[in-house]
């Protein structure tokens, strides 16, 4: 018998002054049975980042034609690819032909560096591809406000982003490893 998804519900204010995006947001989301609470809650943290009506959670962990998260135009094609970890290559050359934009937060300290090392020539050949490392210890402090049920805002200012739970806060520090090229 297969494991079932955990499910979370998680109440995000998002008040994004670099964008003038101001939402609340009563998000549903799906943990895999072998994701752990640090890759869910950057998947949320990439949400809070990207926030728009038509942003959606996708089945990426278990579908490789879908994203971690995505936005489609009103036709279905695919604006925004998100995908957060550390995914293949060849998944992401994928995405970059299906999508406008693709955008990789990767974490895990030296092993996220390794990944990007033995990746970036590759990486360089797709222009629509961003890829964003977030610091251990702030993935780590993201994991630790998980709860089945969240009341989480998010402030981001001056490229500075904070997510908090009223009790703790954590500062999420973002390091751009290749940046698309301008449209």
């Amino acid at each position: 018998m297969a494991l079932k998804s955990t499910v979370y519900k998680a109440n995000l204010q998002i008040a994004d002054m670099e964008r003038h995006y101001y939402q609340d947001h009563a998000l549903t989301l799906a943990q895999h049975p072998s994701e752990t609470d640090e890759r869910m809650m950057v998947r949320l943290l990439a949400f809070a980042l990207h926030a728009d009506e038509r942003l959606e959670f996708g089945q990426g962990m278990t579908d490789d034609d879908e994203a971690d998260l995505w936005r489609k135009d009103l036709t279905g094609a695919i604006e925004l690819w998100i995908d957060v970890g550390l995914p293949d290559e060849k998944l992401i050359r994928k995405a970059c032909g299906r999508a406008d934009q693709v955008v990789v937060y990767c974490y895990g300290g030296r092993v996220a560096d390794m990944w990007f090392a033995q990746n970036s020539p590759l990486f360089k050949r797709q222009k629509n591809l961003t890829v964003i490392q977030l610091p251990p210890d702030s993935t780590t402090a993201l994991a630790a406000l998980t709860q089945r049920t969240m009341d989480l805002q998010c402030t981001i200012q001056d490229g500075q982003v904070w997510i908090s739970d009223g009790a703790a806060s954590v500062q999420v520090d973002r390091v751009t490893l290749q940046a698309a090229a301008a449209a």
